[in-house]
């Protein structure tokens, strides 16, 4: 299958490999982003040794998936290994066996699996690392694993042996807009760019969601069968997906679901209080772990009225099983396309659409031309109930200018009337009285399809379309 997008990513790998000095590269990410496909397509599955960790599965098993993967990749009998030292030593023998002076990629994939209770596996891949591996300059060690907090605590965090031994590391994001388009075309699935969308915000830019679609059916078709059918092909991953990124999961599914339920994000008190977890060092850290693993996100609030940063859920994932699917009542196998024919399925669009905006924010700052500017992004909500007013997005600029951004999902055009206008105006009002900033503000409309130019046009500084959402890779933005 072709490898769409991760240009960067295999820029990293690529510079690995050819560098003339051992790399130690750390691979991690949300389950299913496509960790193990992108090493492995890149470097064509041409490694000196790869082992898998196993879920579930005992550290005798475990070393015996070493043991068979010896023997496999250096054409050899390996006696049984009874210890990690053991196992990282027959390696070392089997690297130096040889004359051969090429590069020497090794590729240990799901390595948090194969740290089981008490294996002393970390203290035994350290002392390969720092006895071995580092003074040879044609070693490639490439570790990978879903559960990211344990990636970050043991190796880039790590205070021990392993302390800065990481030469590189790769967090992989789901794919953007523009790289989901070029999957769905790579497998012969068509879709416009509007189905597109809406497929992003129900899974994301997840491959392996992404490729249980079948080309014969349309989008919501798909998302039926996927979802909501009576053997749907994702059944059950909510809970898998939680339980392969933490030890113990209970915890984090308890926050993601306690934030769910507040589209503007909660604070650190504000969780605490809706989850009824105990305030301490285990709370703090799945919190934690949540943000490093990009289930949740820090937001900033312009008002500065909460103390502190909040949070919000940015799986899309996460949050459309806890609306729709949790919930669900009934065994509807075509819940979702009947469901379109709602009221209430507009509104979702809406807000949908808006994390869409947020999580595609280089996207949006190419645009308005401001790539190299410094800015914060965050949403806004005024004090008073009367008038009060909401802004989506306020996008405040090192360069002395506020985008305050108003989100329209629509199917078509849409209509500049007197009556939106107006309200727009009244917002900026009531933004500038509030917060007292002297910048100037810029009234930013970000739609679908672009807007019907009238009279009202001149009301607006800017104006964001979908297909901007979709242009050429611009993840180099900050």
């Amino acid at each position: 299958m072709e490898l769409i997008g991760r240009r960067r990513e295999r820029k990293i790998l690529q510079d690995c490999y050819l560098a003339r000095e051992p790399r130690f590269v750390a691979v991690y990410g949300r389950r299913r982003v496509g960790k193990t496909f992108l090493i492995r397509e890149h470097f064509q599955n041409r490694f000196t040794f790869y082992v898998s960790g196993s879920a579930n599965e005992s550290m005798s098993g475990q070393l015996q998936n070493f043991q068979t993967a010896l023997a496999k990749h250096f054409d050899g009998d390996f006696p049984r290994l009874h210890s990690w030292k053991e196992a990282f030593s027959a390696l070392e023998k089997a690297l130096t066996s040889g004359t051969n002076k090429e590069k020497k990629i090794l590729f240990l994939d799901e390595l948090p699996w194969l740290d089981t209770p008490k294996s002393g596996f970390l203290s035994a891949l350290e002392y390969f690392w720092n006895s071995f591996a580092q003074g040879r300059s044609d070693i490639l060690l490439i570790v990978c694993g879903s559960a990211a907090s344990w990636m970050i605590e043991n190796l880039i965090n790590n205070y021990g042996g392993l302390h800065n031994r990481v030469t590189d590391r790769i967090i992989l994001e789901p794919f953007t807009l523009k790289e989901c388009e070029a999957y769905y075309r790579s497998r012969g699935i068509v879709f416009n760019r509007l189905q597109i969308v809406e497929a992003y915000m129900i899974l994301g830019g997840i491959p392996y969601y992404m490729s249980a679609m079948e080309k014969e059916l349309g989008l919501n078709q798909n998302i039926d069968l996927l979802l909501f059918s009576s053997r749907a092909k994702l059944e059950g991953e909510f809970d898998r997906l939680y339980h392969s990124l933490f030890r113990y999961a209970d915890a984090h599914m308890k926050i993601v679901k306690a934030m769910s339920a507040n589209t503007a994000g909660l604070t650190r008190q504000e969780i605490l209080s809706a989850t009824g977890i105990s305030n301490g060092g285990g709370f703090s850290k799945a919190l934690l772990e949540l943000e490093q693993c990009g289930i949740i996100a820090k937001t900033y609030d312009f008002s500065k009225r909460r103390r502190g940063n909040y949070y919000r859920v940015t799986d899309f994932y996460s949050l459309f099983y806890l609306k729709y699917i949790r919930k669900r009542k009934g065994n509807d196998d075509h819940y979702w396309t009947n469901y379109l024919l709602s009221p209430s399925h507009r509104s979702w669009c809406g807000y949908a659409f808006e994390r869409i905006c947020l999580s595609h924010l280089p996207w949006i700052k190419s645009k308005l031309g401001i790539s190299g500017v410094i800015t914060t992004a965050s949403s806004w909500r005024s004090r008073e109930p009367s008038p009060g007013a909401q802004i989506d997005l306020v996008v405040d600029r090192a360069d002395n200018v506020i985008n305050l951004c108003e989100i329209k999902y629509y199917s078509e055009k849409f209509k500049l009337e007197e009556d939106f206008v107006r309200k727009l105006k009244e917002k900026q009002r009531v933004f500038e009285q509030e917060t007292k900033t002297r910048k100037a503000i810029h009234q930013t409309l970000i739609t679908t399809f672009g807007v019907d130019h009238n009279a009202y046009a001149n009301d607006i500084q800017s104006e964001i379309v979908l297909d901007d959402l979709f242009r050429e890779d611009v993840t180099d933005v900050t």
